[in-house]
């Protein structure tokens, strides 16, 4: 989440609320890490068709445009645009964006459904680089002058804009807080004792579990193993970070490693097991095109090289990989898309596929954060190639929900997008995929959260079904009754994205 990018490369791009605020993105935005993508063609058609169906059924509703895509019609009409674009893969009508009550009743359908985001993020309120601002001081400084002296933009990534972007503008029932290791400390997101803090406070201002958290273990680093024996200690995570590429930012890191290193990383997962603490979520995949070039030495610690025999040395752990190993980042998926319809492979996420049948194994996991993001609205076709191949190899039940949020804004998009997806019947056929099916059918459900709530241990028949009126819970109907669940929908990103041309 730090700004990576030259001053010529900063130049080129502009600030992402400068852009259409659409319920679902039309444009990559960055968060300072990488150079955004140009608006590809497609999502220009997407973009003019959003705000074609906006004027036409905001003025029948007697909303302007802004106004009606803060709605669930709104929301909707998006879904109805990305049809028209990219053919049939969004379960949308049209009547949901003509009718205010209709797009209502089909949200209020939804209200109930679990869902556990396996993968989210804010920063600590004391973090020390400048580089993690992000855009708001960017644009004090270049943009906007009367910025200055305003202490806003760390907002976007702390504690408190985390709690209402995942909490109050989505309907996501548990998310797991994690953290990402550097090189040099000073980076950090947030230390184990910071999400350990951060979990403790939210759950009891909530009065129920809407929060898990992780413990980030770093092989090889100074002091790691005692780190471990720390939150063993002091902490009890509910489950393990790990970065098999130790640095996910630097090409220079000096810690990469292997899961399957017996010398290094077996005696962590015997205490592991030990403590009952099983499950470890691992970052794999994310890689630029250039990656071996300009990862040279280090960028196979990022693919599933290791994975197979760990995970059969140790069936008594979960082996969540992150991203679902998914190397590409940032792109366009059309090239990647292409490649999958001409040879039926996904680099890197389709060897993690084959792994169980490979090694005989049953406890490997894909997690979907960026992942999904990064294709489901610009190129929904790739995301069904990209779910497909997944469960056809692991299973529905080995697929699990993650968003990367905040750092896409409210992940009620991704939500939304995965609601309505369904693998094209063509695709379907010509590589043996299975439908997805409605927004509330038995595969969504049990990517969603009914995986993960085994994984950690949730009851959800006493706890979560349907949600409890938990402090949280309650706070959200006093939105929703007062008529202001719709203005939490701010659509804002946070970031950068490519000047238009």
């Amino acid at each position: 989440m730090g700004i990576y990018l030259s001053d010529r490369e900063l130049a080129e791009l502009e600030p992402s609320e400068n852009g259409f605020r659409s319920p679902v993105p039309t444009q990559i935005v960055s968060n300072g890490e990488f150079n955004p993508l140009p608006q590809t063609p497609e999502q220009k058609r997407v973009e003019a068709r959003v705000k074609e169906l906006a004027d036409t059924y905001g003025a029948k509703q007697g909303m302007d445009r802004r106004s009606f895509l803060r709605t669930a019609s709104g929301m909707a009409a998006a879904f109805v645009a990305m049809n028209d674009v990219f053919g049939r893969v969004f379960d949308v009508s049209e009547a949901e964006a003509a009718s205010h009550e209709k797009a209502e009743e089909r949200a209020a359908s939804l209200k109930g459904q679990f869902i556990l985001d396996d993968q989210t993020h804010f920063v600590h309120d004391g973090y020390p680089q400048e580089g993690i601002l992000g855009l708001a001081n960017y644009a004090s400084e270049h943009w906007n002058p009367a910025l200055k002296d305003q202490d806003i933009s760390m907002y976007i990534y702390k504690f408190e804009n985390y709690v209402r972007q995942i909490f109050f503008n989505s309907d996501t029932s548990v998310a797991l807080l994690s953290g990402a290791p550097f090189d040099d400390s000073s980076w950090e997101f947030l230390t184990n004792d910071g999400i350990h803090e951060a979990v403790q406070v939210i759950n009891k201002v909530a009065g129920g579990k809407r929060m898990l958290g992780h413990a980030l273990v770093t092989p090889g680093q100074p002091g790691w193993m005692e780190n471990v024996d720390k939150a063993l200690e002091t902490l009890s995570p509910d489950s393990w970070k790990l970065y098999t590429i130790g640095d996910p930012l630097s090409a220079k890191t000096k810690y990469p490693w292997r899961l399957d290193d017996e010398k290094l990383v077996y005696p962590f997962y015997e205490k592991a097991v030990k403590a009952g603490i099983n499950t470890l979520c691992i970052h794999k995949g994310l890689m630029p095109a250039d990656y071996e070039k300009s990862w040279a030495g280090v960028w196979e610690y990022n693919t599933a090289w290791d994975i197979g025999q760990a995970a059969k040395d140790w069936p008594q752990l979960n082996f969540v990989i992150y991203h679902g190993c998914l190397r590409a980042f940032q792109e366009d998926p059309a090239a990647n898309l292409a490649k999958f319809e001409e040879t039926g492979e996904i680099q890197w996420a389709s060897d993690l596929a084959a792994i169980p049948e490979k090694y005989g194994v049953s406890n490997v996991y894909a997690e979907m954060g960026t992942s999904f993001a990064n294709s489901c609205t610009a190129n929904p076709l790739f995301s069904a190639a990209l779910l497909g191949t997944w469960i056809k190899g692991m299973g529905a039940d080995h697929v699990v929900w993650g968003t990367d949020s905040v750092l896409y804004g409210s992940p009620q998009w991704q939500i939304e997008a995965l609601r309505r997806l369904e693998i094209p019947e063509d695709m379907q056929k010509k590589h043996g995929f299975a439908p997805l099916g409605g927004a509330n059918s038995a595969v969504k459900n049990q990517i969603f959260g009914f995986t993960s709530a085994g994984l950690y241990k949730l009851n959800l028949k006493a706890d979560y079904s349907p949600l409890p009126k938990d402090k949280f819970a309650q706070i959200k109907e006093e939105y929703r009754v007062a008529g202001n669940l719709d203005s939490l929908r701010d659509n804002a990103t946070a970031g950068f994205i490519a000047r238009a041309v």
